[in-house]
Order: structure tokens, then C-alpha cells, then sequence
């Protein structure tokens, strides 16, 4: 098998799980390229997932006194390797590597049962440029059920904006007309930065009557 992000030809133990599904194992990387990422670690903010702490966060303390409060997790952290990997998924559209991570967000994803999972959208210019949504994506290589409920205006793209522009503006996102709308939902992004992005989206949902909202990402 070549791994889907340096290429080299790797050999994967067959595991016993695969045994019993009759299914191929859906792990696309290396473990020389595996290592690289890191796992949110074991001491982190209980309600954001923000690693190396072993309390509230003050970013989550902040929400609380806007009137948020976060809910949110996470798999792995965000370094250089992650950086990389999104540079070339998100970035230069290696549709391939939307496989990397499936196997870790099918497994995660199933503890929140009774909840719909709905991707956070992309306005229509972005997937124009892009010709994908990069959490969809992601959630189609693990086989992940999901509805696709909200809508995005567009807007100057978030990587290009400043801590403090990400967290002063309008809601950019609407509720797809006519959708219906579950009482329990896990809204899922792909980066978790601020916070902004799903905070406009547990409010929009919350005026729309959902009774219960969490928030997951691949990376915090």
C-alpha cells in the first residue's frame, strides 16, 4: 500500500477486526508519517479540548461569559505536520487525503448516538474554488451518515483573517430552507481555532428550537 502523503510503499499488519468484517483496513499513511501527528493529549480543557491544560481554558471562559458555553471535542492537535497535511487537502486539493483520517473519526463519531451529524458547510464561491467541502469529504471517506442542513454566506476566507476579525462579525450562516431540523446534533468542522465558527452555529441552531448541540473537530 503507498501511504497517501510521502508515497513510500508501507506493509500494514492485517488486523484482527478485519478479519472478522471482511473489510480492508481504511489506515492510508505510513507510520513514519503517522508518528507526526499528535493526539489531544490526556490533560486538556474538559469543554474545548485545547491540550496541555488541565482546566477551563481562558478562550472557553471568555464564550461563557458571552453566553456560550462550549461543548466541544477533539482528536488531534494542531502542529506541523497537521499544517502540512491541510495545506495540501484543503489548500491545493489532494482529494485523496481525505482517507488519512477515517478510520479515527468513525470511531470517535459513533459515541455520539441518538445525535445527527451536521457538517459545518462552505459558502458556494468556496466550493467553486475548491470543487469540494473538505468536511464532507471527510466524513464520506469514513462512511459517516450526516444532513446537510446549514448554508454559508461567503466571506474573506478565516485563515486570512486575524484572532480578533474572526470574532467580530455577523453570523455568516442560515438554516437551509425547508430542512428539518433534529433536536440532538453534533455539529462537526474540521479545525477548531477560536471557537467563532461553531459559536455562530450552536446560536443559529439554538433560535431554530434544536434542544441539544456538541461540537467536534478533527483538530483543536
Amino acid at each position: 500500500m503507498s501511504c497517501l502523503l510521502c508515497g513510500s510503499y508501507y506493509e500494514e499488519p492485517l488486523r484482527f477486526s478485519d478479519i472478522l468484517s471482511l473489510k480492508p483496513s481504511q489506515h492510508r499513511l505510513c507510520t513514519d508519517c503517522y508518528q507526526g501527528f499528535e493526539k489531544v493529549s490526556k490533560s486538556h480543557c474538559p469543554t474545548c479540548f485545547k491540550s496541555h491544560i488541565d482546566k477551563q481554558c481562558q478562550d472557553c471562559k471568555v464564550w461563557a461569559k458571552k453566553g456560550y458555553t462550549v461543548h466541544h471535542q477533539a482528536l488531534f492537535q494542531y502542529n506541523d505536520s497537521m499544517k502540512a497535511y491541510f495545506s495540501s487537502f484543503k489548500f491545493e486539493g489532494d482529494y485523496l487525503l481525505r482517507y488519512a483520517f477515517a478510520n479515527e473519526l468513525k470511531a470517535r463519531l459513533r459515541f455520539f448516538k441518538g445525535y445527527t451529524i451536521v457538517p459545518v458547510p462552505v459558502s458556494s464561491e468556496r466550493y467553486q474554488e475548491r470543487q469540494f467541502n473538505q468536511v464532507t469529504a471527510l466524513l464520506d471517506a469514513a462512511k459517516i451518515s450526516y444532513q446537510e442542513i446549514l448554508q454559508k454566506a461567503h466571506i474573506t476566507k478565516q485563515s486570512s483573517l486575524s484572532r480578533q476579525e474572526r470574532l467580530s462579525h455577523d453570523n455568516p450562516f442560515s438554516v437551509v430552507a425547508g430542512a428539518p431540523l433534529p433536536d440532538k446534533i453534533v455539529v462537526v468542522d474540521d479545525i477548531y481555532t477560536t471557537g467563532a465558527t461553531l459559536a455562530d452555529i450552536v446560536s443559529l441552531l439554538k433560535k431554530n428550537g434544536v434542544k441539544q448541540i456538541r461540537t467536534f473537530s478533527l483538530v483543536r
